[in-house]
């Protein structure tokens, strides 16, 4: 396994080292194998689209499909060429904006919390470090692979351009660990994922439905007092993207419950009705529902059941 690791490693890598222009014509190319003869995951990212926008017709349906893939293929080109792209070009490609806001918290000494998405790339977010102050340690939370070397492999591009990537499970203890350092930290959230049946405690109307979200970030990050931010992500143009800093709070310990993940959420949606073709679509975002839910749960305990379904009906009678 690890000399085919180090085998595609070295094949991407050289890959990477060709000018951009050739990578979105491999990106056109890959479109139209993706698209038209894979039909990668197609059914899904229709229903999603068509259920998400009722109100747009079937040739405004699809004309968000077909973008979608158009940019999608671009992320994975723009990923493979995070290998090897210089510093430099890459904040000629991947702009901050309000960076103010987060060095005066820094300064401050107050570390922050920044809520994104799988909107536009979010990999070349990994070179905020370029932009932030020097007193800053920056990073990312993320679930690692399962897969040793692959995800090595994925831990390189995300820390080449300074930042560092912290696993979920580790998240607590690294983030008490700055904390008793006196160390400022900007931590990036990508917090819109499927989140288990028994982590679920919040739904919230998200894109035309009822949507379970996770509400971990918040509870975090109410703890640990960090300001709390959203980067609005937009594209200009292929191959360019803008990461625009939006305060949420200064202050979390002073919001409601649930009022930072809202505030998220609610940001995040309208950042993808700007523009849709840049989320990623073809998550199975809403395969946990509400209905299926209270099955699961047991007002007694207070817990949710992760039996099988069909065991859990027969149980309660409804089957």
């Amino acid at each position: 396994m690890k000399v085919l690791y180090y085998l595609i490693y070295a094949v991407l890598w050289l890959i990477s080292l060709l000018p951009m222009r050739i990578h979105y014509l491999f990106s056109d190319f890959l479109y139209l194998l993706v698209y038209y003869v894979v039909r990668y995951r197609v059914k899904l990212v229709r229903k999603n689209l068509a259920d998400c926008f009722p109100e747009k017709s079937d040739e405004e349906l699809r004309k968000t499909e077909k973008a979608f893939y158009h940019w999608f293929c671009d992320y994975i080109v723009e990923t493979v060429k995070l290998i090897s792209i210089s510093k430099k070009e890459l904040q000629r490609r991947m702009v901050f904006k309000g960076m103010e806001i987060v060095d005066e918290m820094i300064e401050n000494g107050q570390s922050c919390a920044m809520y994104l998405g799988h909107y536009c790339n979010w990999e070349w977010v990994s070179s905020f470090p370029l932009w932030a102050t020097p007193k800053a340690k920056c990073g990312q939370i993320y679930h690692p692979l399962e897969n040793k070397e692959f995800d090595s492999m994925f831990l390189k591009l995300r820390q080449r351009m300074g930042a560092i990537s912290i696993p979920m499970a580790e998240t607590l203890r690294r983030i008490a660990t700055f904390r008793k350092q006196q160390q400022p930290i900007v931590v990036g959230y990508i917090a819109d994922q499927v989140p288990f049946w028994n982590n679920i405690h919040h739904w919230i109307d998200f894109l035309n439905h009822d949507t379970p979200v996770l509400t971990g970030t918040e509870r975090l990050v109410r703890s640990a007092g960090h300001a709390v931010m959203y980067m609005d992500m937009t594209r200009p143009r292929r191959g360019y993207y803008v990461g625009e800093i939006k305060l949420i709070t200064r202050d979390p310990k002073q919001t409601k419950d649930y009022e930072l993940t809202d505030a998220y959420f609610r940001m995040l949606e309208e950042s993808i009705r700007r523009a849709p073709q840049y989320w990623l679509w073809t998550h199975n975002r809403w395969k946990r529902t509400h209905e299926e839910f209270n099955i699961r749960y047991d007002e007694e305990t207070g817990r949710v059941s992760l039996e099988p379904l069909d065991v859990i009906k027969k149980r309660k009678g409804l089957l």
